[in-house]
């Protein structure tokens, strides 16, 4: 067998202990100065989709709709995504955000938590909803709401990542 030459792959032992470097033991770990994620806002381009979307397919009871104090016209409202935590979005009617388009949707994914018998009935809604979606580890599935922004749906509980406590 010839060997390829290229340039070298990561080196995984090191990067393993870097990262492990910065875990502290449970005992040896502050508490944390939040008590929670309050809202994380996501920009909607259309609110009574994004409503549709997140109320009547995912599940997730709209709470409130007010107006946004930053921008004149604009709402802020907020869903449900359970134990006291919202997801919330703004919307800027009138407002061209086409050059800073690749800021708004500059995380990786928002990841909620829900209840293994109801993930799985949210599953099958966004399949009959023709929504397209990819399945990870038999208890997560990512998708995009209608603006584009990447939500995972997680049958683990709160504080466990796919069998591994990460909380």
């Amino acid at each position: 067998m010839t060997e390829v030459d290229g340039p070298p792959g990561p080196d995984l032992q090191s990067i393993e202990a870097d990262r492990q470097a910065y875990l502290r033991p449970t005992g040896e770990r502050p508490d944390s100065s939040a008590r929670g994620l309050h809202h994380a806002a996501l920009v909607s381009s259309d609110v009574e989709r994004t409503v549709r979307f997140y109320q009547d397919l995912l599940g997730f009871p709209l709470t409130e709709l007010i107006d946004n104090r930053d921008y004149p016209g604009s709402s802020h409202f907020f869903f449900d995504i359970g134990h006291g935590n919202l997801l919330a979005f703004f919307d800027f009617p009138g407002l061209d955000l086409t050059a800073y388009r690749e800021v708004l949707g500059g995380l990786h994914h928002v990841a909620i938590s829900m209840d293994p018998d109801r993930w799985t009935e949210i599953v099958q809604q966004l399949d009959d909803a023709g929504v397209g979606y990819a399945l990870h580890n038999e208890v997560s599935v990512y998708f995009s709401d209608p603006d584009g922004a990447r939500i995972e749906l997680i049958a683990d509980p709160l504080g466990e990542m796919y069998g591994h406590k990460v909380l």
